[in-house]
């Protein structure tokens, strides 16, 4: 049953990593796409395509907190202490980032539509490093059994975390720009279709630069990852990731963006597969085998029932969710978002409308 738990937990990083990572990458073409006018069409098209399902993708990141808490309760208190900081980071971040969302196009003045539009953009990319960074603390051995028994600096800043912060948000700037770029197709705007081709290109070839050249950060910071990543396992997922990566880049320069979505999303999957494969059998290693971090039997069994009852309601609801999103069927009217905003009623006779 363990092994059972492990792989729901991996299915559920899996999701939030591509899900929740083009959500978060969307966020990084905002933050990069330029001035008030200029970025305007990019910063529309974000707006457009996160709207039906940025708060369904958090599901996933709930789903994963829960199946450790209760699956393994000992690793859980470990890493939730001693990397406390960055998971509080991300948790604050995850909350300016939705209220900011929430908020584009509704400000009083532009002072205020740019400051709701710098907290959104700013903290996706906060979020996915600090992830990153969390991972890259558990992938390099550095939180050990107990309450707050690591470094709580050293076990997030050090140089595996910032090279797995740095990929997630790479990842999901590549991801995004792809998804982007469908989109574009089928809102019937081929130039900014184009202009997300290019940046789904871009970001392959970068985030594919930051995984090769991490190889040599891993060999020198985490050699048992290092080992574990060029062995086994984990070797066959590294080379998996590359090959989609590769099919990616195909499939986005011939523009047939619909396959590049499924293909973009296993470079990343494989990326987690590999990370999960190349600790085995440790979920924090080195100390914490699966069996030792394990709860019971009664509460793994107790566990388990809930989530397929759960499964029941959840997944055909996000099924029918993203199906109707890819179909079109959720899409809002495209509308560039030059940073405008929506006066206060009644500001206009105090002078404060532009």
């Amino acid at each position: 049953m363990a092994e059972v738990c492990l792989a729901l937990v991996l299915v559920g990083i899996v999701a939030y990593a591509v899900l929740g990572g083009a959500d978060f990458g969307g966020g990084f073409w905002d933050l990069t796409a330029g001035g008030d006018e200029r970025g305007g069409s990019v910063r529309g098209m974000v707006q457009r395509s996160m709207s039906p399902v940025w708060e369904a993708n958090h599901v996933w990141l709930i789903f994963v907190l829960v199946m450790v808490w209760t699956a393994f309760p000992v690793a859980f208190g470990s890493l939730f202490s001693t990397l406390a900081i960055p998971l509080f980071l991300a948790a604050i971040g995850i909350i300016f980032r939705g209220t900011a969302f929430a908020l584009r196009g509704h400000a009083a003045t532009i002072r205020e539509a740019r400051a709701i539009g710098a907290t959104f953009a700013l903290s996706s990319v906060i979020v996915p490093f600090c992830f990153g960074a969390t991972i890259g603390g558990i992938a390099s051995g550095r939180v050990p059994v107990g309450n707050q028994a690591g470094d709580t600096i050293t076990s997030w800043l050090n140089p595996t975390s910032v090279l797995i912060g740095v990929l997630a948000v790479a990842t999901g700037a590549y991801l995004a720009a792809v998804f982007l770029a469908g989109d574009s197709v089928r809102a019937w705007l081929p130039d900014l279709a184009r202009a997300c081709r290019g940046r789904a290109l871009g970001a392959a070839v970068v985030a594919g630069a930051i995984a090769f050249a991490g190889l040599f950060v891993l060999r020198s910071d985490a050699r048992d990852l290092f080992d574990g990543l060029t062995s086994g396992g984990g070797l066959v997922a590294v080379l998996l990731s590359a090959a989609a990566g590769a099919v990616t880049l195909g499939l986005v320069f011939t523009e047939r963006y619909g396959l590049a979505r499924v293909t973009s999303a296993a470079a990343v999957a494989m990326v987690a597969v590999g990370w999960v494969l190349a600790q085995d059998p440790y979920v924090l290693p080195p100390q914490l085998t699966l069996a030792q971090a394990a709860a019971d039997d009664a509460t793994l069994a107790a566990l388990l029932v809930g989530v397929g009852v759960g499964a029941l309601v959840l997944v055909p609801s996000l099924w029918y969710l993203y199906r109707l999103v890819l179909q079109g069927r959720l899409d809002q009217e495209y509308e560039p978002l030059h940073q405008r905003f929506m006066p206060i009623p009644g500001d206009e006779d105090r002078g404060t409308a532009p």
